[in-house]
């Protein structure tokens, strides 16, 4: 039988994704590149988590239903950063964009005393040195190993066999041509917010300032641009202030989207009507959201997102760790979440003890489970991660829903629990 060229129409970001079919020795029908003594030793890593139907829309943007966030890198004074851990945080970082994640949240404020800014020109660099010849195709529907053969400006992946399920089993070898590091650049969507800091009184210092961050990220134009906190509850006439820089960033090119966090309901739709009227669309809203984080005001957020087609990204979805089964009253994290825990621990038991009774029948670790949670409310969590376990357990928060009894079951553990997250000083109503 002779082999029929096929391409297959994979919503990827390889140049071509070009096979032959043949029959297998099972008797199925199987897609193989052309055989090559060079590439014969090729191997497959694990499926993605997120495949490129995945993802959601968020005003222009395509964006992973999962996130991470960058709080912690440059954070000694909470989270205890040092340089040394700048290796782990790339691997980190690689690793999450090889299973399809393409959403990093940042700030200009992230990073404590002189490291402020570190957490953005860390993502720069990381984004700047992701791998040209990667062992993979970045969000193309398959992670691989393989050798890797150059050919004029493309590299070209032979890959070994995968099995992939569809009812009945279907034997596939695909070749994969990714177009590199060019292609992380334009792909992988960095949010950033800017500190609404006193000194910040004219719309042109919020352009600066997001020049500034675009400066530390390498980058000519951010994903989102993001108000990190509104001044309404404490310096109104700023407020209008910083609007207006958030029009002219987006005016000017120098990001693709708008969007704010902390803010309340009443501001939100302020702001939002606000930008209408200049013709510029508000894409986003960052809110504290997840089990332990589930009051009126969210809910309330939540609604005007859903109606008004706004994107709500849940920041702190795991509560600083509390929601991961990592800690107890007696078991603390170092530094000043400790005290914070100690307050806190004691009044979540019923929570955490339905997140438990979950994770063990679902066989996922709690985390997971706090994360699917996010997920089932239609919201996009950027979990905090450090390390590249983090990232494997975050992810596996994907590709699988809680059922509404479940969901159920853990709001009414919440509801029961005396305590819940402190709330963000910023917050506005």
């Amino acid at each position: 039988m002779s082999a029929t060229p096929l391409l297959l129409p994979f919503c990827c970001p390889c140049s071509a994704v070009i096979a032959c079919a043949r029959p297998s020795f099972d008797g199925t029908t199987s897609l193989a590149p052309p055989r090559s003594p060079s590439l014969s030793s090729a191997l497959i890593s694990p499926l993605p988590a997120v495949w490129p139907w995945d993802m959601v829309n968020a005003g222009p943007l395509k964006v992973s239903p999962m996130g991470f966030g960058t709080w912690a890198w440059g954070n000694k004074f909470l989270w205890g950063y040092e340089n040394t851990m700048d290796e782990s945080l790339q691997e980190a970082f690689n690793f999450a964009v090889q299973k399809g994640v393409n959403l990093f949240d940042t700030a200009d404020s992230y990073g404590t005393g002189k490291l402020n800014g570190q957490s953005e020109l860390l993502l720069g660099r990381f984004v700047e040195e992701f791998p040209e010849c990667f062992e993979g195709c970045v969000g193309a529907g398959l992670c691989i190993k393989s050798s890797i053969m150059k050919r004029s400006t493309m590299y070209i992946a032979s890959v070994g066999s995968a099995q992939l399920h569809y009812g009945s089993m279907i034997q596939y070898e695909i070749c994969f041509l990714p177009s590199g590091s060019e292609w992380s650049q334009k792909q992988i969507i960095i949010a950033s917010k800017f500190a609404a800091y006193p000194w910040r009184i004219t719309a042109g210092q919020i352009v600066e300032a997001c020049k500034a961050s675009l400066k530390r990220l390498k980058m000519k134009q951010l994903g989102i641009g993001q108000l990190h906190w509104s001044t309404a509850n404490y310096a109104p006439l700023q407020e209008r202030v910083l609007w207006d820089g958030l029009v002219a960033m987006h005016k000017e090119g120098l990001v693709k989207a708008v969007g704010v966090s902390n803010y309340g309901p009443k501001q939100l739709l302020r702001i939002y009507d606000f930008l209408e009227k200049k013709g510029v669309p508000l894409i986003s809203a960052q809110v504290q959201f997840s089990l332990l984080s589930m009051g009126t005001n969210q809910m309330t957020i939540k609604s005007i997102c859903d109606n008004l087609g706004i994107t709500l990204i849940a920041y702190s979805p795991l509560g600083l760790g509390m929601l991961t089964g990592k800690y107890s009253y007696s078991t603390l994290p170092n530094g000043p979440r400790s005290l914070l825990f100690k307050q806190i621990m004691p009044g979540i038991e019923p929570l955490l003890q339905s997140l438990g009774l979950t994770s063990r029948r679902r066989r996922k670790t709690m985390s997971q489970v706090a994360l699917n949670w996010c997920l089932c409310k239609g919201v996009i969590p950027i979990p905090g991660v450090k390390n590249i376990n983090q990232v494997k357990d975050n992810i596996g928060a994907l590709g699988w829903r809680l059922s509404t009894d479940e969901i159920s079951q853990l709001e009414y553990a919440a509801a029961q629990s005396p305590k819940s997250m402190v709330q963000n000083i910023f917050q506005t109503k």
